[in-house]
């Protein structure tokens, strides 16, 4: 062994001093320092046929099982975020909530004193109550009240529009035999009437106003007077037609009455039906402008979360739009990562996915894809999609914020050839690896490559066999010079390109 380190030393000291000699010529020409290069190669390994096992890291390619994994980074985030600010400017009255604290939905957290805000606020508590009852009275006028009110009116307007019809049709045509007999026989007997009770009263007439007598005969005599005038118009009306004047009267007062027969139906029915949507929001709109204006007044939960931070103190002066508190719902912890085009196709949901965290590093923690873009954006003339995953068994922990190293399992193989990933390289545009065969010589060997791990590839194709014993780290000159060294090759993500 010393011999031919010693014969390979002499050899590199003799190229050394040839190419001192002819500056020229080792310089002239990339291609002839390849050459060179080449010619060296040989020399050390004994001739390219020949290598010494001792030199190299072997491995032998066995069957196993490949778990492949696409990695990223990503920072935990909650599953719902707000930042929680004032709406007005104020003295801060009281203060619900800490750190910590889990807060419902719609939670009143902070407020201000009524008398430190503006007027409009102010004014907006009456605003407020007054929108309230009017949405109270708007739901009570579709209820059963509502209903029979509005019954009542459709029959009075019933009862009024038969009325004028009635009327209408007299005024304009005679009125039937019957009708005309009817009235006349009433008017002769109001006659009679209205007589007696002249005859009754004249004795009177002369005595003093204050007499008692006399006045209740005059009171008899003006209503038996009423009732005859009454009685000449029904028969007027019914035994000729009215005059132009009482035509057109009769006209319009039927046009009324249909009118607001019209109207009490349109009301009748919409309480029936119930209200529409265009009516119940009008009513919500206007409980809604007042309580914003009000709401200005105090700080409230949008979502049930946890506060995870708090600035006000009671008898502070705030103005509007200063951060009150940060509110995050923790009950679903997210990782989002950016996933290279290249991978995105093996990304589906459910898969699952291992997280581990530099703030916790004594524990993997595991996780579930729950979201795909469906849509890349570019970084850095790269074009990624984001992917998102929950945290299935978070804990204390894990908190908003961190960064979350993230290894989502995209394929499981059974009982497939494997290799490692360092003894792969690249020769023109073929992948190879380098084995010893049983005369000690080193062969490159074609290989194909499907799914892929951080340390192992599944070979589907090519010459490697089962029990090969393959090179990890095959020397860098043990390649042809006209395709130029091989670079190391190291698929990051897997699947055969």
């Amino acid at each position: 062994m010393a011999k031919k380190e010693t014969g390979i030393k002499t050899r590199w000291i003799g190229a050394q001093t040839w190419m001192r000699e002819h500056p020229a010529l080792a310089i002239g020409s990339g291609a002839a320092l390849v050459v060179v290069l080449f010619v060296l190669g040989r020399a050390i390994l004994g001739g390219g046929t020949e290598a010494n096992p001792n030199n190299f890291q072997i491995m032998t390619i066995e069957r196993g099982n490949l778990t492949a994994t696409i990695g990223a980074t990503g920072t935990v985030r909650a599953n719902q975020s707000a930042t929680l600010g004032w709406g007005t400017s104020g003295v801060v009255e009281a203060v619900n909530a800490e750190v910590g604290d889990e807060i419902a939905a719609g939670e009143q957290i902070a407020s201000l004193r009524l008398n430190s805000v503006p007027q409009n606020v102010v004014l907006a508590q009456v605003d407020y109550q007054n929108a309230l009852n009017e949405m109270e009275n708007f739901e009570d006028s579709f209820g059963a009240l509502g209903v029979a009110e509005a019954e009542k009116a459709l029959a009075d307007a019933q009862d009024a529009l038969e009325d004028a019809q009635r009327k209408y049709n007299y005024t304009i045509t005679v009125a039937p035999q019957v009708d005309i007999d009817q009235a006349f026989s009433s008017m002769i007997l109001a006659r009679e009437k209205l007589d007696k009770a002249r005859d009754d009263y004249d004795p009177y007439a002369n005595k003093p106003e204050d007499n008692l007598v006399r006045a209740n005969l005059l009171g008899r005599l003006s209503t038996a007077q009423m009732a005859y005038d009454d009685a000449v118009r029904l028969y007027n009306a019914y035994s000729s037609p009215g005059s132009p004047t009482e035509i057109a009267i009769a006209g319009a007062e039927l046009a009324l009455a249909q009118a607001q027969f019209d109207r009490a139906q349109r009301e009748h029915d919409q309480v029936v039906d119930g209200p529409s949507d265009a009516d119940r929001a009008a009513a919500e709109a206007r409980v809604a402008a007042a309580e914003a204006t009000l709401s200005q007044a105090y700080v409230e939960a949008p979502f049930s979360g946890t506060v995870t931070d708090a600035f006000p103190t009671v008898g502070d002066l705030v103005s509007g739009g200063e951060v009150a508190f940060q509110l995050d719902d923790t009950s679903r912890l997210l990782v989002d990562v950016e996933v290279s085009e290249v991978d995105i196709n093996r990304v589906s949901l459910g898969q699952t996915a291992q997280l581990t965290f530099d703030a916790v590093p004594e524990y993997n923690y595991q996780g579930e894809v729950v979201g795909v873009a469906l849509a890349g954006e570019v970084s850095d003339g790269a074009i990624n999609f984001r992917v998102t995953v929950e945290l299935t068994d978070a804990d204390r922990l894990v908190l908003p914020g961190m960064t979350a190293a993230v290894n989502i399992l995209v394929t499981e193989l059974e009982d497939v050839l494997l290799v490692p990933n360092r003894a792969v390289r690249l020769q023109d545009g073929k992948r190879i690896v380098y084995v010893l065969d049983q005369d000690g010589q080193l062969q490159a060997v074609n290989i194909v490559l499907g799914a892929t791990s951080e340390t192992l590839s599944e070979v589907v194709g090519g010459d490697l066999m089962e029990g090969d014993q393959v090179v990890l780290n095959p020397p860098t000159i043990s390649f042809d010079p006209a395709s130029g060294p091989p670079p190391a090759f190291l698929q990051p993500n897997g699947g055969q390109r």
